[in-house]
């Protein structure tokens, strides 16, 4: 009987600290959609949430090569800036503050409209994230890392499905796991709720 608590204990822990790795590991600079189609006009949107005690006061995002920047939707409160390279074209856009900027525990976004590339494969979009005590966080690195720039594969058509499938996929195992492993906790729940029962009646069984 103790093995099984000892179980179940261990299965629930697991749980808990894998919803929490997953909670956290979504909780960075994104940019959807996470696929989109080549050639076509796309509508993208950052989502920055505040991590720190501190407002977010400065988004900068460089703009892949391939893809070709135009528009952007202005924000109350923000200013946008286009940086553009020596031939006209966007490198990076950012969006500052004018006031307190995003809050500890919010989130703000953030929308332009882009060009896709006539070629198919994954644009990188690295984001630099300022705080109001002058504090940057880089969101470049790889997808595993502690912070993953985001992804949107350019596929063509007939690839939708197949993208639509592989473009969160650590995400999408982390959430599976975590289901399986809270599935675990509440059948050894279970299970062990019915041996202290059936252990229960026996001993009263052999009182009488």
């Amino acid at each position: 009987m103790k093995k099984f608590s000892q179980t179940i204990t261990a299965a629930f822990f697991s749980a808990v600290l894998l919803f929490a790795f997953h909670d956290s590991a979504s909780a960075h600079v994104t940019v959807k959609p996470l696929q989109s189609i080549t050639g076509s006009s796309e509508t993208y949107t950052i989502t920055v949430p505040t991590e720190k005690n501190i407002p977010t006061t400065k988004v900068a995002l460089r703009i892949p090569k391939n893809v070709q920047f135009y528009s952007y939707q202005p924000v109350p409160g923000w200013t946008t800036e286009v940086i553009k390279n020596a031939h006209g074209q966007a490198q990076t856009v950012s969006w500052t503050a004018k006031e307190s900027g995003i809050a500890p525990g919010a989130f703000q976004q953030f929308q332009f409209r882009a060009l896709n590339p006539k070629q198919t494969g994954a644009l990188a979009w690295n984001a630099y994230q300022t705080y109001k005590d002058g504090s940057i966080v880089e969101w470049t690195g790889k997808e595993n890392g502690e912070t993953p720039h985001a992804i949107t594969n350019v596929v063509k058509s007939a690839d939708t499905t197949r993208s639509v499938l592989h473009g969160d996929r650590g995400n999408q195992i982390l959430s599976l796991t975590a289901i399986v492993l809270s599935a675990i906790a509440i059948a050894l729940s279970v299970i062990t709720l019915v041996a202290l029962r059936k252990k229960k009646d026996k001993v009263s069984s052999d009182a009488k």
